[in-house]
């Protein structure tokens, strides 16, 4: 039988934390050899750690934090993902004609929550709608009627409501302005916007 045919191994990224160390270290206003005197490690080492030139183990990335007192975490937000900006006016929007919308506030970028904001126009409500786990809302503008099954709540600014999304529900805007409500549900499944409605998103 013919020996398989094993591939390269893919580089693999080294951290760095060196700008990190060295930020700490001297935002706290000590010198390499206050630091080795707490952490026990030696000086040419510890130049070396902070100019990426060696790869700290994890027993000294912890000597480390201990020393600065922070979480390890705090020595590797240079391997962190990097962070994502979604502009309002990037946001995917779902509109309807009365000027109820859906916009997608996350960008689809959240691994384990969808976050939209919905907003009805006075008078307007939703069809009886299901998601997946639990759903969260929070009331920005206006006051909102939740109702699912025999279960009634009548929210205003600033009040919060979270139920099982998996249960059919429904929302009415029952004041005279239109109401704003932040939604959080498990992502990245959830409400699905239209890509192309993004221009929509200006008209408030």
């Amino acid at each position: 039988m013919a020996d398989e045919q094993i591939g390269a191994p893919r580089p693999r990224r080294r951290p760095l934390v060196g700008a990190q160390v060295r930020r700490l270290r001297t935002e706290r206003g000590l010198t390499l050899a206050q630091v080795g005197e707490r952490t026990g490690l030696n000086l040419g080492y510890l130049s070396q750690v902070e100019t990426d030139k060696a790869s700290p183990s994890l027993e000294t990335l912890a000597a480390l934090a201990d020393a600065f007192e922070v979480p390890i975490t705090w020595l590797l937000t240079g391997a962190a993902p990097p962070p994502h900006v979604v502009r309002w006016h990037e946001r995917r929007t779902q509109g309807e004609p009365d000027g109820s919308r859906l916009e997608e506030v996350d960008g689809g970028y959240a691994r384990g929550l969808r976050i939209i904001e919905g907003v009805l126009a006075p008078g307007a409500a939703t069809d009886l709608m299901t998601d997946v786990g639990e759903e969260h809302h929070l009331v920005l503008e206006g006051r909102v009627r939740l109702r699912q099954g025999d279960f009634v709540a009548e929210l205003g600014p600033g009040d919060y409501l979270v139920w099982d999304g998996c249960f059919p529900h429904m929302a009415e805007n029952i004041g005279d302005t239109p109401s704003r409500m932040l939604i959080m549900t498990p992502g990245p499944t959830g409400i699905p916007l239209r890509p192309d409605g993004a221009g929509e998103s200006g008209k408030r």
